[in-house]
């Protein structure tokens, strides 16, 4: 019998047939992203269905998506949306938590302080993109965009900033959602409709 190293014998059993999981935490964090940013330029108010969303949809469901990154050993993809689920979950608890009264309402400075290190965050995420494709670049590179409109908003309390934050999101959001859902409807095709 021929000699197979272990390396090989093991991936002969461990073959990965599951689904590609991206497609649900860049839709989820799409989605989740437009709604809130909807609210940052100042067209709808902070309600429910943001903070619901935040958690369920922007939190649960990318860190669901994290988890099966981590299976499909994309560390990237792992990271990601992992943070970025717990990002959202931490988010709807900034404002759960006054409204149980349970802590006091966060100052801007103290605003700004949690969006500015998920902006270095994402600073880190968009450096990991000059070795991937263009659009997810454009995306991450609009998510640090955002992130700074929104830091200075909140220290400068002049609303243009957060305005500008809530329109630079909604297009992070859009240009996620289309390569989430582009991925999708590539498989589904079995060829490239969408140059993702």
């Amino acid at each position: 019998m021929e000699h197979i190293d272990e390396k090989s014998r093991n991936n002969l059993f461990l073959v990965d047939d599951t689904a590609n999981p991206a497609p649900l935490g860049l839709c989820a964090f799409g989605m989740t992203t437009i709604l809130l940013s909807l609210h940052n330029a100042g067209l709808t108010a902070a309600g429910s269905p943001i903070f619901s969303m935040a958690m369920f949809y922007g939190g649960i469901a990318q860190i669901i998506a994290g988890i099966f990154e981590w299976k499909k050993n994309n560390t990237f993809g792992m990271v990601t949306f992992g943070s970025f689920g717990f990002f959202w979950i931490s988010f709807a608890f900034i404002g759960f938590l006054p409204k149980l009264g349970l802590t006091a309402p966060p100052t801007n400075l103290e605003l700004a302080a949690f969006l500015s290190v998920w902006g270095l965050f994402a600073m880190g995420l968009f450096v990991c993109t000059f070795k991937m494709h263009r659009v997810l670049q454009v995306t991450l590179f609009t998510v640090v965009l955002l992130v700074v409109f929104l830091v200075v908003g909140e220290i400068t309390e002049i609303g243009l900033f957060s305005n500008l934050g809530g329109v630079t999101g909604i297009v992070a959001g859009l240009l996620a959602l289309y390569i989430g859902m582009g991925q999708v409807i590539n498989e589904v095709f079995g060829k490239k409709v969408f140059p993702v």
